[in-house]
């Protein structure tokens, strides 16, 4: 029983040992050292009979350094580099990657005969060769149509196992100059770009990844196809997030003064906070379909309203429903805070000949601001990032036919990170990574204001 405590460690070092000789093989030494030094750690934790509160706390700080603060440094540092589609592998694997795609056949194809020596396959026959059977190559095809053979100037290659070409690069590269040269004669240099790039500006694909400094920042307000869908995809992000806080909170403020006392109503506001919130934007999507949507078929009588498609529409949709989930969450606090305010200073407010009214406005809305402040800037910065909503129901769109990147009328900051990082056909994970730091600045700049605010309110009060 004594040895089945140290089954979980076991696990894990078995794992870290795959990991470690997997990192080893792709020459990933930075990471091979970190993944080396934490397993070294963790099992001089839990391999000690002293360090008991590390056993407690390992867990923990090994899931915090995997999940958040390797994750926040790697986006730090993918935000200076030009890492993305055509850019995400070194200047060697490039250079192969494009003399590869540059082979051209050059003779008739020919009988061969697929064999194996020392576990490596080959196009040959004679002592320490094994020929392959048809059922073997049909099944390693695809390692078998990998296959490059050197010959005469070039390399054979097969697609079905029994035939192959002689095919030849069009392209040659010259290491000593740096620099691929095409039949035609033209010189692709490294331009320091990460890409090699000929006199008249045209490049070579695929590039490498390379250090851009401060480049994806600054695109952001000085290149002119991304400064305008950013700008504009930026005020929508603060107005959706306001409007939905301020929406928000009214309602549920409203319904808490309306419904105290009353338990049974007040219960059931609480269901739709309860429900999942994509699954919520997924069932407002059908009810506001077009074409067959339950708001247009019954409640419309039929008419087809465009409310996801046409963008001022969509833009209305999205926040009634990101109010609709999210008032039942104001509710909750408002009648919890307003609950907490002394009866004693509604009365003598009373007794000074002060209506409901003034009440309200004087002495009970002061005292609910001061407690919900904090919640009110969480609230807002949770709405900032509110991705689920945006995605489940209108995926950012309708899109902008006139913007040259992918982006929609209903696009926030973060559903344009990404389609920047994932969507498309051309992504680009540096400029994603600086677009997410710059959310991160304002949020963070949004949140300090909020709470300065909020210890303000909490002093007058």
């Amino acid at each position: 029983m004594r040895a089945l405590r140290f089954l979980p460690l076991a696990v894990a070092d078995a794992l870290a040992v795959y990991g470690l000789v997997a990192l080893g093989g792709q020459r990933s030494w930075w990471m091979f050292a970190l993944l080396l030094a934490g397993t070294v750690a963790v099992n001089a934790v839990y391999l000690s009979r002293r360090a008991v509160p590390a056993k407690y706390l390992a867990p923990g700080v090994v899931l915090l350094l995997i999940y958040q603060v390797y994750v926040v440094l790697y986006t730090g540092y993918a935000a200076f580099t030009n890492y993305g589609d055509g850019h995400n592998a070194t200047k060697s694997d490039a250079v192969a990657a494009i003399l590869a795609a540059s082979e051209v056949k050059t003779g008739e194809s020919r009988p061969i005969r697929v064999a194996e020596k020392d576990g490596e396959l080959g196009f040959g026959q004679g002592p320490g060769w094994r020929a392959l059977p048809y059922a073997e190559i049909v099944a390693r095809q695809a390692e078998i149509v990998r296959l490059r053979v050197p010959a005469e100037g070039g390399v054979l290659k097969t697609a079905d196992g029994v035939t192959a070409a002689l095919y030849r690069p069009a392209l040659t590269y010259d290491a000593a100059a740096d620099a691929i040269t095409d039949t035609a004669g033209t010189v692709y240099r490294d331009a320091g770009r990460g890409a090699f790039t000929s006199a008249d500006g045209r490049s070579l694909r695929p590039g490498w990844k390379v250090f851009v400094g401060t480049e994806n920042f600054t695109s952001v307000l000085t290149n002119a196809e991304i400064r305008g869908p950013f700008l504009g995809v930026l005020v929508w992000t603060f107005v959706f997030a306001a409007l939905s806080v301020a929406l928000s909170f009214g309602f549920g403020l409203v319904l808490a003064l309306i419904l105290d006392g009353y338990r049974v109503y007040r219960s059931l506001l609480v269901f739709p906070y309860a429900f999942p919130a994509f699954m919520a934007a997924l069932l407002w999507q059908g009810l506001l379909n077009t074409d067959h949507g339950f708001v247009n078929e019954v409640l419309l009588g039929g008419t087809a309203v465009p409310w996801l498609s046409d963008p001022w529409l969509a833009k209305l949709s999205v926040l009634a429903v990101n109010v609709w989930i999210g008032f039942p969450y104001m509710f909750l606090i408002c009648t919890g805070a307003l609950q907490a305010v002394p009866r004693q200073l509604a009365e003598a407010a009373q007794v000074d000949g002060a209506g409901p009214w003034r009440v309200l406005a004087s002495v009970r809305l002061p005292l609910l601001l001061a407690s919900t402040a904090p919640a009110l800037v969480a609230t807002f910065a949770f709405n900032f990032n509110n991705f689920n909503v945006i995605y489940m129901l209108t995926g950012g769109g309708p899109r902008d036919a006139q913007a040259p990147i992918d982006v929609g009328s209903t696009d926030l900051l973060i559903s344009l990170v990404y389609k920047l990082a994932f969507g498309g056909t051309s992504r680009d994970y540096g400029l994603a990574c600086a677009v997410s730091i710059l959310i991160f600045a304002v949020i963070a700049a949004v949140s300090l204001a909020g709470f300065r605010r909020a210890r303000r309110l909490e002093a007058a009060a």
